[in-house]
């Protein structure tokens, strides 16, 4: 098994038909890995936003518990599973600073990662990213609203 038979990228091969060892991609293949130009196709900072709606935030929602979750924990503290087992600290989006930035910013952070954060741009399509982006606006909402913030109809029974 140590010395098995195999080609280099771009090697010649009587095997295929076509006599080339590589094969194509598979038509809309996108890559894992490499520079943030090579996911144009994807979008970036720049692409149309889609309006808020309910539905926009339960496919945030549904997104965010999917790709988020493990390291963010499902409120957003920063406390997910993966955390708990030892990977580093992720942010919480609680904190004063991330509340404050623009909703751009945590669609680049998306896209490109920071730190120990991945790159999610080719895992997650645009529309995608935003209605994260709208869910994590909720979240943080949720944790910091003022009674102001509440319809007054809707205020009994919470003050």
């Amino acid at each position: 098994m140590h010395r098995q038979p195999r080609f280099e990228a771009m090697d010649a091969s009587a095997f295929f038909d076509d006599g080339a060892a590589t094969r194509p991609l598979v038509p809309g293949t996108v890559p894992r890995s490499g520079p943030i130009e090579t996911y144009a196709a994807l979008g970036d900072v720049a692409s149309p936003r889609p309006p808020l709606t309910v539905a926009l935030l339960e496919r945030g929602q549904q997104r965010f518990n999917i790709y988020c979750s493990v390291c963010h924990g499902r409120g957003g503290y920063g406390n997910g599973i993966v955390v708990r087992r030892g990977f580093p600290q992720a942010a919480s989006y609680h904190t004063e600073a991330l509340r404050a930035v623009d909703d751009a910013h945590i669609f680049a952070v998306i896209t490109a990662g920071h730190k120990n954060m991945p790159a999610y741009g080719p895992l997650i399509r645009p529309n995608d990213r935003w209605a994260i982006v709208a869910y994590v606006r909720a979240l943080q909402l949720s944790q910091n609203a003022r009674i102001e913030d509440v319809p007054e109809e809707s205020r009994v029974g919470l003050e």
